[in-house]
């Protein structure tokens, strides 16, 4: 399985990026209406989802399922990540032209979140939570998300990071939003209200953003492949797929337990509810630079250093920090780094595989963070030391760990990449 072997494998990964650029794209005009109408997909799916941390700390200090222990409640948000991604393969074949094309699936995930809200509202056992704002939340997600993603690359060139940062920010914002309406909605309307509310006003959004997103697949013409074991024969994709794998490891650990990890020092409520909130605002300020910075420094590059950053991140200030200051500092810092996976995914995919081949590679990605998006709070919660002065302590190394190794993966595929495009191309 070596690349540079093998001349043929090497070039047409190193042509990658050029045969990206025979492919006309419009840089703006109508893209920019895309972006907008994908900032409001990722407000009003993974920013619902981000304030999950909310729900998950009201279900574990209200002991709200009798019967369900806290890693339960942590499945239940696993799901939410988890399903979406399962998902992403049948709703990638689902959007092919000669099938249903981009928004008939988007518009069914926005009724699957509804129902899961919905149904979530009524339930009375942990079982019915799985389901529901589990399962039927995560389907959602992943029918309304995943045709999405491919359409911003399609408009853009030169600013197709900036443009990702931008409409990712979305997530940050809904994720703030939503963090500070659940907590105030539980505390006035009660849980099944509020799970009502959230699932009506995300629908009717979704629902208004595909109305008026528009891809351009007549003319890129991608090959809509939910699974092309061609480009497991290539080491960069393997080692992005680690970094996607490993990464999420830590994402999820770092998004949902930060909340509960405030009550664990003390803090009340509010403040933890609000520390949701902080990470989330640092995400929408964090995403759109990201996007900047990796157009004129290198997209492989800023992803790589920014994974090892967000691990530092964690061994530097979280794992000391005891009070609400120091809380909101780790939050609003880590906040603008730890979502460094969604912001460049869909270049990094173009910048390895071209293109053409973006929906087959976004596809496997998806595919490879199913488990650790699953399970990661799961495990966070299982490290987790109930009774210790620091009982989140394992699980903050768990989680600055895992950055740390998923910044080496993405290394390794910017080396891997550079190597075969020198062997084909030559030394400068």
């Amino acid at each position: 399985m070596d690349e540079v072997t093998p001349p043929r494998r090497a070039l047409s990964t190193a042509s990658s990026s050029s045969a990206t650029q025979n492919i006309d794209c419009p840089d703006g005009g109508y893209g920019w209406v895309c972006v907008g109408c994908v900032f409001a997909i990722n407000g009003f799916t993974w920013g619902v989802v981000a304030a999950y941390g909310v729900f998950l700390s009201y279900y574990l200090s209200q002991d709200y399922y009798p019967e369900a222990k806290a890693q339960d409640y942590a499945f239940v948000g696993g799901l939410n990540f988890g399903v979406a991604m399962v998902a992403a393969p049948l709703v990638t074949v689902l959007t092919r032209p000669r099938f249903m094309g981009t928004k008939p699936p988007m518009y069914a995930g926005a009724v699957f979140l509804l129902a899961g809200f919905v149904c979530a509202s009524f339930g009375t056992r942990i079982w019915h939570l799985y389901l529901s704002q589990g399962a039927l939340v995560g389907l959602g997600v992943g029918f309304v998300y995943v045709p999405s993603i491919p359409i911003i690359s399609q408009w853009f060139d030169q600013n197709r990071s900036l443009a990702n940062g931008v409409s990712t920010a979305g997530s940050g914002i809904g994720g703030l939003l939503f963090s500070l309406a659940t907590g105030a909605m539980i505390e006035r309307l009660g849980l099944p209200w509020t799970l009502r509310i959230i699932g009506c006003v995300s629908c009717c959004v979704n629902v208004l953003a595909t109305f008026c997103i528009m891809d351009r697949n007549t003319t890129i013409q991608p090959k809509q492949r939910p699974f092309d074991p061609k480009l497991l024969r290539q080491q960069s994709v393997l080692w992005l797929l680690g970094w996607a794998f490993v990464s999420m490891l830590g994402y999820i650990t770092l998004l949902y337990s930060l909340s509960d990890f405030s009550l664990s020092i003390n803090l009340d409520r509010a403040q933890a509810t609000n520390i949701t909130a902080f990470l989330n605002l640092g995400t929408a300020f964090g995403r759109p630079f990201i996007g900047v910075i990796s157009d004129r420094l290198g997209r492989l590059e800023v992803a790589s250093s920014l994974t090892f950053l967000c691990g530092l991140v964690c061994f530097a200030l979280w794992i000391p920090a005891k009070t609400y200051p120091n809380i909101i500092v780790f939050a609003i810092i880590s906040g603008a780094i730890l979502g460094v996976f969604w912001v460049t995914i869909g270049p990094l995919c173009v910048e390895i595989a071209g293109l053409k081949q973006l929906p087959s590679l976004l596809a496997l990605s998806w595919l490879s963070i199913v488990l650790p998006t699953t399970f990661s709070e799961v495990i966070a919660l299982h490290l987790k030391r109930p009774g210790y002065e620091r009982e989140y302590l394992y699980t903050q190394l768990f989680c600055g760990v895992c950055y740390v190794l998923a910044g080496g993966c993405l290394l390794q595929a910017r080396r891997t990449l550079k190597s075969i495009r020198s062997t084909v191309t030559g030394p400068e």
